[in-house]
């Protein structure tokens, strides 16, 4: 009897001992991501003379404020964060619109070949972007795009391969008896899409728009190919140019830079942590 009544509290401890090793390697990992972001933190705040100091001082001394106010005046700030913020909201809104609408019939319409279809989508995915920089470059100079900054929005209005398998997934689990009933009731297939698929997909757009939006906001190699003016560059591109500028690299205030321009991300993830682990989560196990 005793040996019975020790079994459960055995388990019991062996999980808790799971859990705790669980959390641990978790935390550890997290300390891992987290320390390039709190040693920009650090060098953001301390005088120039310590930023290169060996070995390290984490801590400044004194703490220097005015670093992001001196920010402003050897760097365009304001006028990057228009660039990115632009082109970010651009290409949130076409990926959402382009993205949606594909998924929607490649996982509600039947018709000859979307299987086929999808898996060249799909396939995409395998060709790397410096693949397509000379041929994008063709394109967008007959177009006469180069030096503006329509090459880094307007293809977001054509979709993306990894956002419509994402959305596709999502679909796939409304129930197919809603859709039937709306398609008797004589309501368009883009009616359907708007009114019935679009507002039960809430939590997946979520994930696309914050996925596209981090990818439209930290760009570097789109605004390098094909931005010429300095007074279009985005936040990528601007900080790499203040780096050598000055005869050297003031890097107490590009780390308060970089401190400035990583907060809109952190901010926006902060209040939809919740949404996009759920569309994460809704997306991804559909079959």
């Amino acid at each position: 009897m005793t040996s019975q009544k020790n079994r459960p509290n055995s388990k019991a401890l062996q999980q808790r001992v799971s859990r705790l090793a669980t959390h641990l390697v978790l935390l550890s990992l997290a300390g891992l991501f987290l320390f390039p972001l709190a040693w920009m933190v650090s060098t953001s705040l301390k005088p120039i003379d310590q930023t290169m100091r060996m070995p390290p001082e984490w801590i400044p001394h004194p703490a220097q404020w005015a670093n992001y106010a001196d920010t402003l005046k050897y760097i365009h700030l304001l006028r990057y964060t228009f660039n990115s913020t632009l082109v970010s909201v651009l290409s949130v809104l076409g990926t959402l619109l382009a993205s949606s609408l594909a998924a929607y019939g490649f996982a509600c319409v039947e018709w000859k070949g979307r299987d086929k279809f999808f898996a060249l989508t799909l396939a995409t995915m395998m060709v790397p972007f410096p693949v397509l920089m000379v041929p994008l470059y063709g394109v967008y100079r007959n177009l006469h795009w180069i030096g503006t900054l329509n090459p880094l929005w307007v293809p977001s209005f054509f979709g993306s391969a990894f956002n419509i398998f994402l959305l596709r997934q999502f679909f796939k689990g409304i129930p197919k008896d809603l859709l039937e009933a709306a398609r008797l009731d004589g309501c368009p297939e883009w009616r359907i899409w708007a009114t019935i698929a679009l507002p039960l997909a809430k939590p997946a757009l979520a994930v696309v728009a914050l996925f596209q939006f981090i990818y439209s906001w930290n760009d570097f190699l789109g605004p390098l190919l094909f931005v010429t003016k300095e007074e279009q560059y985005t936040l990528a591109l601007g900080l790499q140019l203040y780096q050598s500028q000055n005869g050297g690299t003031q890097w107490h205030l590009l780390m308060a830079a970089s401190v400035l321009a990583t907060l809109p991300i952190l901010i926006l993830f902060a209040f939809a942590q919740k949404t996009f682990i759920r569309g994460i989560a809704a997306s991804g196990l559909k079959e």
